[in-house]
């Protein structure tokens, strides 16, 4: 099977949308995004990583309800497919045999 590999930050993108269960689009990621790694992004840039998430199978979407606080405008949100969520628990484990890997003297301070 040929892997899709993921950028760090559609990795991000991706794990907001799973916390998100559902309920993602665009202006939460980035709001949670800016919350959990203070990390300022745009709106588009999110909103791009999201339609390259699901040209890739990552995520699926679907329009949500019209709102009035949106003046009538549907929200498109965002789901983590079976791929997506493989793709997570791929990096989940790469990363953690990697920090295994890591001899403890390498992440020691100097003067520590």
């Amino acid at each position: 099977m040929r892997r899709t590999y993921l950028g760090e930050f559609e990795e991000i993108v991706l794990l907001m949308v799973a916390i998100a269960d559902g309920e993602a689009y665009g202006v939460t990621v980035s709001h949670e995004i800016e919350q959990h790694t203070g990390r300022q992004v745009t709106f588009g840039t999110v909103h791009n990583t999201l339609v390259r998430l699901e040209e890739k199978g990552f995520v699926t979407s679907r329009l949500g309800g019209a709102t009035a606080e949106r003046g009538g405008r549907r929200k498109r949100l965002f789901t983590v497919t079976a791929a997506g969520s493989r793709a997570l628990q791929d990096i989940q484990q790469l990363r953690s045999q990697l920090w295994q890997l890591v001899p403890p003297r390498t992440l020691q301070l100097a003067g520590s």
